[in-house]
Formats: C-alpha cells, sequence, structure tokens
C-alpha cells in the first residue's frame, strides 16, 4: 500500500522560516531510517504557500490565484510517499518522526489510489496508458 504522508504548515513554515541544524539533522536521521527499511519512495518540503498559485476550475473556465492563502492548517508544508504494508504500520512511522515544526504540528496519512481501486471504470486499455506512463517517468 501507498501513502501520502502530509506534513502541515505553520505559521513558522509559511513565514519561510528555515529549519534549525538540530531538526535537519533529526530529519535527515529519520529519512534514512525509512530509506533503509525500505518505506520512503520519495519526501520533499515545499515553499511557503505564498510562492505557489491555486488553479480553480469552473466548467471551462480557469481562474489562477497568487498566495498566499488563508487557513495556515490547511496548507502542506511538506510531504512523503511511502509504501507501507498497512496503515498501521505508516502510523508508527509516523510517531518516530520529530516534530516537523516549532511548535504543535499535525501530520496526515492518506493512501493513495492504486489500479486496482478503479474497478472496471480502469479499462484494459487505460491500464496499458498508465502502465506505460509509469515506465516512462521512471526511465527519465
Amino acid at each position: 500500500m501507498r501513502f501520502m504522508v502530509i506534513v502541515k504548515a505553520d505559521s513558522h513554515s509559511e513565514a519561510g522560516e528555515m529549519p534549525s541544524t538540530e531538526l535537519l539533522a533529526a530529519m535527515g536521521a529519520y529519512n534514512e531510517a525509512l530509506v533503509k527499511a525500505g518505506i520512503m519512495k520519495s519526501g520533499e518540503g515545499l515553499h511557503p504557500s505564498r510562492k505557489g498559485v491555486r488553479v480553480r476550475f469552473s466548467g471551462e473556465s480557469r481562474t489562477v490565484t497568487d498566495g498566499p492563502f488563508a487557513e495556515t492548517k490547511e496548507l502542506i508544508a511538506g510531504f512523503w510517499i511511502w509504501e507501507c504494508a498497512s496503515l498501521e504500520e505508516a502510523i508508527e512511522w509516523v510517531k518516530k518522526c520529530p516534530n516537523p515544526q516549532t511548535g504543535d504540528s499535525d501530520i496526515e496519512i492518506r493512501q493513495i489510489f492504486e489500479a486496482e481501486d478503479f474497478g472496471e471504470a480502469f479499462t484494459p486499455e487505460l491500464r496499458e496508458q498508465e502502465d506505460r506512463l509509469r515506465a516512462e517517468i521512471e526511465r527519465r
């Protein structure tokens, strides 16, 4: 099972404050443990929302809104992609994580859809296309 593990933003990450050397070292050690366990597939921190945009879809129109965005607690400061045997295993790994923020923080765990989750709507042709695209991504 694949999971996206989402580090929620706080006022410090949204202000663009960089983590301390101690936190960077602790996160580096944590990431190393994830990689050695075969759990971590990728992971990145994100710039504050003031450097981002949102694109709103309404029918055929698209509206671009520049950041920053309100409601810091709903924003994402970083993420990992993990492969775990279960949600329970992912939870156990998150519990071992150093606190990613200066104060209280939240990490959200969401399972990633797999091809079989889409049932009959994901036709053999669509599966073939998905496999081809994933192979292309791996080659690059």
